[in-house]
């Protein structure tokens, strides 16, 4: 999954990206509004956790453009400013949920999760295909019940691949979710990934789709 995360304060920042990408997420930053909506325009996010007070445009703006243009990933507001008004004004312009700081980071990655569940389509809190079973929350892939070791990578690609069970996907399409911007390398890196799980689920469970991309086998396969 693909997060954008918007904080101006260096270290709270450093801390959240390394934190979100420990838990599978891909990580893009920015640090002010501008760099925000210019990001969010080129990308598409899974979710974007966003700090009310930035430089200019602030949260508050940032939430209320992207929604006028068209962009629906699920937003959670960070800020130091408790006031009811203050929630009520962030969900207004676009929030889906609200945090103050200082916050709990185990709290603020299990309301990200069920964020992501709900939006823009409701995804189970525990994904299934075929023999696989996938939990974000305690981090745990399954296959006929048995537990597998992933690297953070693998993860967060397999839980793209699950939540497209049954589709082709490009591997541009993969890049973009399971990729952050700040890789300079080249598409090769999800072919080697894929082998990667191949070597673990077993070859039939991801089909290779010619011209197109890859594909994890739905349940009746």
């Amino acid at each position: 999954m693909r997060v954008l995360l918007v904080e101006d304060e260096p270290k709270l920042a450093d801390v959240l990206e390394r934190g979100l990408r420990g838990a599978g997420y891909s990580v893009d930053t920015a640090t002010n509004g501008t760099d925000a909506l210019w990001i969010a325009s080129e990308w598409n996010y899974d979710a974007v956790v966003l700090d009310i007070q930035i430089p200019a445009p602030d949260g508050i703006e940032v939430a209320r453009r992207l929604r006028e243009q068209g962009r629906w990933a699920p937003i959670l507001f960070l800020t130091v400013r408790d006031d009811i008004a203050d929630r009520v004004e962030g969900l207004d312009a676009g929030g889906d949920d609200y945090m103050t700081k200082p916050f709990a980071f185990d709290e603020l990655f299990a309301r990200l999760r069920a964020l992501i569940r709900r939006s823009p389509q409701p995804r189970p809190s525990v994904l299934f295909s075929g023999p696989i079973e996938l939990d974000p929350a305690s981090h745990e892939v399954r296959l006929d019940g048995e537990l597998l070791e992933l690297s953070p990578k693998e993860f967060s690609l397999l839980e793209y691949l699950m939540t497209r069970a049954g589709d082709a996907v490009s591997r541009s399409e993969i890049l973009d979710h399971v990729w952050d911007f700040g890789y300079d390398g080249t598409s090769n890196v999800v072919d080697v990934y894929i082998g990667y799980l191949r070597s673990k689920l077993g070859n039939d469970r991801i089909e290779t789709i010619r011209g197109v991309g890859y594909r994890l086998a739905g349940d009746g396969t």
